[in-house]
């Protein structure tokens, strides 16, 4: 369970999208080098008074060797119903860390999203500081992320609304492995605009996964984003809550 790196088999989701990436949920905790990753293509049709299409990917990739870790993250979903497309999203997500010690690595990164819902034509950040292992027992594991990143941000409105901004990204993640099929993931995420830190974003992720049969478990999640100032017409707070199978790549 702990070194699981998962596949969404099915998904059902109640509201809308994160606009915050959880990289925490993805990483694989393991010692041994080399590649690892997974891949997952979605795809449903629906007739009924219309015509619904869903289609939605995911591909993770990692690579470690020694004291280096590196991740690709690439999420795309697409919906079209009477020929209109009403949610269109995406995200990918690279990332490098280098362990200096036991409990201290530095991480660095770079993303790209964009969000039709939220009305996020493009965001792209980049960013770097260090990551501290707390707590690394056994069944209990405690990572406390401190970055500082650069924001370029275009929303869809009109005029074209152009923010450009440096934000901390102040993570806290919490594993807990009660027994060995059973595991809860929680990760926090704070996001405030250095110059004005009234302006911030929070997001938190918290995953339940429980193990059916070998490789294959349940996973249900909860995923929250507050976003202070979002575009005009948007609502503050996203929301989704959603089952799947999950198949685990060791």
């Amino acid at each position: 369970m702990r070194k699981l790196v998962v596949l969404t088999l099915f998904f059902f989701p109640l509201l809308t999208w994160s606009q915050i990436i959880n990289v925490e949920s993805l990483r694989k905790v393991t010692d041994t080098s080399g590649w690892s990753g997974n891949t997952s293509l979605t795809f449903s049709l629906t007739k009924n008074t219309k015509t619904l299409i869903r289609l939605k990917n995911n591909i993770h990739v990692q690579y470690k060797m020694n004291k280096h870790l590196a991740l690709f993250v690439n999420n795309l979903g697409f919906e079209r119903s009477g020929g209109e497309s009403f949610l269109n999203q995406g995200s990918q997500h690279l990332r490098y860390n280098y362990k200096i010690k036991d409990a201290f690595v530095w991480e660095a990164f770079v993303q790209s999203q964009y969000n039709s819902i939220a009305k996020i034509q493009l965001r792209g950040l980049a960013g770097t500081g260090p990551r501290f292992k707390l707590i690394g027992l056994d069944k209990y594991r405690l990572y406390l992320g401190t970055l500082v990143m650069y924001e370029h941000e275009e929303l869809n409105e009109e005029p074209l609304n152009i923010n450009r901004d440096w934000r901390a990204s102040t993570y806290l993640s919490m594993s807990l492995y009660p027994t060995d099929n059973i595991s809860f993931v929680s990760t926090t995420y704070y996001q405030p605009v250095l110059k004005e830190m009234g302006d911030f974003r929070i997001a938190t992720e918290n995953s339940f996964v429980f193990g059916i049969v070998e490789k294959l478990s349940l996973k249900v999640s909860y995923t929250l984003t507050f976003d202070k100032t979002p575009a005009t017409n948007v609502p503050n707070t996203f929301y989704e809550l959603s089952t799947g199978l999950l198949y685990a790549f060791d």
